[in-house]
């Protein structure tokens, strides 16, 4: 009898669990490179993303999410395993975590809810790759695998230095929305969310490309951001004299180009406006899906989460790209909606990438495999105001973190020199007090949060990994050393 009742009551489309709760859906939406450029963020005010802030709106904002890499590899294993890079040794964009021998058997996030009676698809870029061997795995079904999409014909700006990459591009050329990799990852996930059978929940995960480079978006779309100085972001010429020389290491021989060659070229002010662009794009084939969603009857029963998997610089600290320890590379949109979250609004708590994997658990009611190393948000999303000792860790390369509560960020290089910076007064990071000795006591508290597992890159790492000697002093970026005298690239 009590079984019935428990089907009777629970939503539709939602299944009771062995305990007779409901079990709800869930949509996990990951963009890739979105930093705080989001509307409801207000990390830049044209920041335009209507759909994002509407979901935020009807859930949970997280306004002090942070990524445990800023790179895609490292940081999309992190949140699908639930462990630390610190703990899995992966720093670079390889290896895949299967071919690490500590991770062969790791039930990944998809494969917990596969394993729990949920079908699991996905579409477009939710790990950063997968073996075809190992996709049966991972999700029930395949859908469109996403990317850039439509290309020119030829790069759209001058050759940059590292090696005049072809991801290093942006800027709009003719072509339609049709055409671009997201519209067609939107297109699937809307018409898989139509076709659902309703004898089981569903994990569906959609990855979106953009606003990643190549920033290619058809003209009406940048046409929407104005063509003007006020799209770039706020710097000092000064800002690196007192970040410590490791700083650079992290950010050694990349492809992303300097802040100095974007402006040389001209490029600065089309660079932030073709980002911004790529975001009000995205934005709106996340308000695809999401209205998809509604249109299927499922809104009510399926918890959602939005997130990006780390930040990116378009000239802050004098760099583009990500790759760096800093709060435009680390701290991400993070959004949670449905069944579950009170409708509260925002919650300033530092969280992570991380506690996504415990969180989604403890709201399916799925048991996930040992060893978690996140905490879960459920606590958050009905009172976000809750206390606890929560500490954001971002961590770059064995040997390098950054430590972010609701006031200050603490960075600690390998080679041990420091940053700290006083967001409340200072949210542009402009000034490290690490030297101050007014500091010390928030520093080693801070540092009492850094990892104490901090494992060697695992076999296989490559395409920036920093390697460093305590021993030696000697620090080798993807096989060559780089010396203190070394001009910086």
């Amino acid at each position: 009898m009590f079984c019935i009742l428990a089907i009777l009551l629970c939503p539709p489309g939602a299944q009771p669990s062995a305990d007779g709760a409901s079990r709800p859906n869930v949509l996990l939406i990951m963009i890739d490179d979105q930093n705080d450029w989001v509307g409801c963020l207000k990390g830049h005010p044209l920041a335009k993303t209507p759909n994002i802030d509407a979901l935020a709106r009807r859930g949970m904002l997280f306004t002090n999410a942070h990524c445990q890499a800023p790179l895609c590899n490292p940081s999309r294993t992190s949140l699908l395993t639930g462990l630390r890079p610190s703990t899995t040794g992966i720093h670079g964009l390889s290896p895949w975590y299967r071919e690490v021998e500590s991770l062969k058997g790791r039930e990944s996030l998809p494969q917990a809810f596969g394993r729990a009676g949920y079908q699991t698809a996905v579409a477009g870029k939710i790990w950063h790759a997968v073996p075809p061997r190992d996709r049966a795995g991972q999700f029930q079904t395949w859908g469109h695998p996403g990317g850039a999409g439509a290309k020119p014909a030829a790069k759209l700006i001058p050759p940059t230095p590292g090696g005049n990459h072809p991801l290093m591009d942006w800027g709009a050329f003719p072509h339609r929305d049709e055409q671009k990799g997201d519209y067609q990852v939107a297109s699937w996930a809307a018409d898989h969310l139509k076709k659902l059978p309703g004898d089981k929940p569903f994990f569906l995960a959609a990855g979106f490309f953009l606003p990643h480079v190549p920033c290619h978006i058809p003209p009406e779309w940048l046409a929407k951001v104005p063509d003007d100085d006020s799209v770039l972001p706020a710097i000092r010429e000064d800002d690196r004299d007192d970040t410590p020389r490791f700083s650079w290491n992290l950010h050694w021989d990349l492809p992303e180009p300097r802040l100095k060659w974007v402006r040389d070229n001209r490029q600065w002010r089309n660079l932030a406006r073709s980002y911004l662009a790529c975001t009000l794009f995205v934005d709106a084939q996340v308000g695809r899906v999401l209205e998809a969603l509604k249109e299927s009857g499922h809104e009510k029963d399926t918890v959602v989460v939005l997130c990006s998997d780390h930040g990116f610089h378009l000239g802050e600290k004098l760099i583009t790209g990500k790759n760096t320890l800093w709060e435009r590379s680390t701290r991400v949109p993070l959004v949670m909606a449905g069944p579950g979250v009170d409708k509260t609004g925002a919650c300033n708590r530092p969280v992570e990438l991380l506690d996504i994997y415990p969180t989604l658990m403890e709201l399916a009611g799925v048991r996930g495999p040992e060893g978690l190393e996140g905490k879960s948000l459920v606590p958050l999303l009905k009172y976000p105001l809750a206390q606890g000792d929560r500490v954001a860790i971002t961590t770059h390369n064995r040997g390098n973190h950054a430590a972010r509560d609701e006031r200050y960020r603490y960075i600690r290089y390998a080679d041990g020199s420091e940053e700290l910076y006083d967001l409340m007064v200072d949210p542009r990071e402009w000034t490290n007090l690490a030297g101050e000795a007014s500091m010390g006591e928030v520093k080693a508290r801070l540092r009492g949060h850094l990892p104490r597992k901090d494992v060697a890159a695992a076999p296989g790492s490559q395409h920036r990994v920093l390697e460093y000697d305590p021993a030696t002093g000697r620090t080798v970026w993807e096989g060559k050393e780089i010396r203190q005298g070394d001009p910086v690239p």
